[in-house]
């Protein structure tokens, strides 16, 4: 066994010095798990027994905007790639693409037979749009739900199910997809509370949110309040209610619930009272603004931290911290903007029994104790995370666990996008700006909404 597990740890050791080298031969910086490091996931790896068989075909293609493989931000190579290394001597080929026009390039891969494998699902605008245009494939051939490693996402699982089929390999619900970061010493400069300790009391909540606004912001003085691209959407996730979701297997509007109208009624309050500034800088966000002292909050996700220190200290400061999106005081549950962790296979795949072996991988780094130790270590190691920026991150992460919430507006087809998901009469994101009260809007739109998702609910 002994012998066994020094060949594992051979392999995982040759497989990151390649990566380090490249797919051109040129060296880089790009980090690599340390030999000691790569040698115990190599054990863990092969003495868990819920990874079962073997792979003929080792590489998987991959299509994002990221790269799971060590990059430029400093990550390290994650736990779940040294598993699919190590137990199966597996490759991830990146093919990057573009934000805006992924789609697209995933449509050229498939038309053009380039076998690209899986595509991200962590963006949330995959399903069920890709299921319904037939981008991807449904998982139910090489995911088995009684299968120990998945059995546990299965609920999560069903939510992503289409015409009776699952679509979205589920790794985990994670708590990271929209927090609020902020700089600790803006904080005390300016004798507000610390959110986290607001958090930790019970008390970070709609009403303390813009309290604290209330107090700092002074456009005059050059203090503005609530920046980035994603406040709108990681608020209305507080209300417990998405915009449009899926119930038994069909797409439902909710645009007249009264949640939803506390909750815009809410965000009218503050874009009236000029608590949101990114149109101030002519449509541009400045995150550098939170680590000047200039900005109260940067709604966003945790990926911003995720990230060599000195990078995200440049824009947020040596004391950026972050806390859960405040809780709707009306709601019955702390909802907040939950992520996941997933994978879609891409139609026309040649390779989903490899990606089904790197699911399994990730649920093992996720389940496996010690493996997600180790995956956690790496948030101080390379990122240069402090304890309490760890804990609340698991804190997240839980919350999001315990109410799974998802909204589908963006995910549905770039029609039903353009309509809700804009400043204009009818968007979602009018009343922040403080240009049309939500009376209005759903009016105009709510029966446009109910039209799109009849023709869609039909395919289903």
């Amino acid at each position: 066994m002994k012998r066994i597990k020094s060949a594992l740890a051979a392999i995982l050791i040759t497989a990151a010095s390649l990566a380090a080298t490249g797919c051109n031969g040129e060296e880089n910086n790009y980090k690599t798990l340390d030999p000691e490091t790569a040698a115990e996931v190599a054990e863990i790896a092969a003495a868990d027994e819920r990874l079962t068989g073997e792979l003929e075909n080792k590489t998987i293609k991959w299509m994002a905007t990221w790269d799971i493989n060590p990059d430029s931000t400093g990550k390290n190579t994650p736990i779940e790639l040294a598993i699919f290394q190590s137990r199966y001597g597996g490759e991830v080929e990146y093919h990057n693409v573009d934000w805006n026009s992924r789609y697209d390039a995933l449509a050229n891969a498939i038309n053009g037979g380039e076998g690209i494998d899986f595509f991200p699902a962590n963006d949330l605008d995959a399903f069920p749009k890709g299921a319904i245009k037939e981008m991807f494939a449904p998982i139910d051939d090489y995911i088995d739900f009684s299968d120990p490693l998945f059995s546990g996402v299965k609920d999560v699982a069903d939510i992503f199910a289409w015409n009776g089929k699952h679509y979205v390999i589920v790794n985990d619900v994670s708590g990271d997809n929209c927090v609020v970061i902020y700089n600790r010493d803006t904080m005390e400069e300016n004798g507000l509370e610390d959110p986290a300790a607001l958090f930790e009391k019970g008390e970070w909540n709609w009403d303390s949110f813009q309290e604290q606004l209330r107090q700092f912001v002074d456009p005059e003085s050059g203090q503005e309040g609530i920046d980035g691209w994603w406040y709108e959407a990681g608020l209305s996730a507080t209300c417990g209610v998405p915009y449009i979701g899926i119930e038994d297997g069909k797409l439902v509007n909710n645009l007249k619930d009264p949640a939803i109208e506390r909750l815009q009624n809410w965000m009218w309050e503050l874009g009236t009272a000029n608590y949101v500034c990114v149109d101030e800088h002519g449509w541009k966000e400045m995150p550098s603004y939170i680590g000047e002292g200039k900005e109260l909050y940067y709604p966003c996700g945790v990926w911003a931290l995720y990230r060599e220190k000195a990078q995200w200290a440049a824009e947020f400061g040596e004391n950026a911290m972050f806390v859960p999106m405040p809780k709707d005081p009306n709601a019955d549950q702390y909802y907040i903007p939950c992520g996941l962790d997933g994978y879609m296979l891409v139609k026309g795949g040649q390779n989903p029994e490899g990606v089904a072996k790197f699911a399994a991988c990730k649920r093992m780094a996720i389940t496996n104790e010690r493996a997600s130790e180790i995956g956690t270590q790496q948030l101080y190691d390379d990122y240069g995370w402090t304890e309490e920026m760890v804990t609340m991150l698991h804190k997240c992460h839980d919350m999001a666990k315990e109410n799974p919430f998802y909204d589908f507006y963006n995910a549905i087809d770039q029609d039903v996008s353009d309509l809700l998901d804009g400043n204009e009469l009818g968007g979602i994101r009018a009343a922040s700006k403080g240009t049309y009260q939500w009376s209005e809007s759903v009016g105009v739109v709510s029966p446009a909404i109910d039209q799109y998702l009849s023709e869609y609910n039909a395919l289903s």
